[in-house]
């Protein structure tokens, strides 16, 4: 009766660690990700934000960007009344600065439901995992109650 009690031990013991606690993290990890993406974009409203209220003087702004690595060139845009705002998959549209705040918006907005999403979804793994722990103590308990 032992060895039957040691292998459901066994099995449980690998299902949380093989498959409960990997996808706890994936998730986690995806939230982190989603997290990311709204910061972005909150960066980038902000920035637009401040462009409308900027009077720039001749119509034309001058900025650094960073090519990577922290390796940034100067460049001139000459209409700075018009952006373009990356929509997901590699595909950016170009708006004027009002329509681009309206979809970052909307944009963040999705996300933060795709988060409250995965934030739900980490939840019941974490419950998934307490119970697992809990039938573990219940079976380790009773086999040690056995032996006594």
């Amino acid at each position: 009766m032992g060895d039957a009690v040691d292998e459901k031990v066994r099995k449980y013991e690998e299902f949380l660690n093989e498959r409960l606690k990997r996808d706890l993290q994936k998730v986690l990890t995806a939230r982190e990700a989603v997290y990311a993406d709204i910061a972005d974009y909150l960066l980038l409203k902000s920035t637009i934000e401040q462009l409308q209220i900027a009077e720039l003087p001749k119509g034309e702004l001058r900025t650094k960007v960073d090519l990577g690595c922290n390796f940034y060139v100067q460049a001139k845009v000459q209409n700075p009344k018009r952006v373009f705002v990356a929509v997901g998959f590699g595909f950016f549209v170009e708006c004027t600065l009002d329509e681009a705040v309206d979809l970052i918006d909307k944009r963040v907005s999705l996300l933060n439901k795709n988060c409250e999403k995965l934030t739900e979804d980490s939840a019941k793994i974490k419950a998934n995992i307490r119970v697992v722990l809990e039938g573990l103590g219940e079976l380790q308990f009773g086999q040690r109650k056995e032996a006594e």
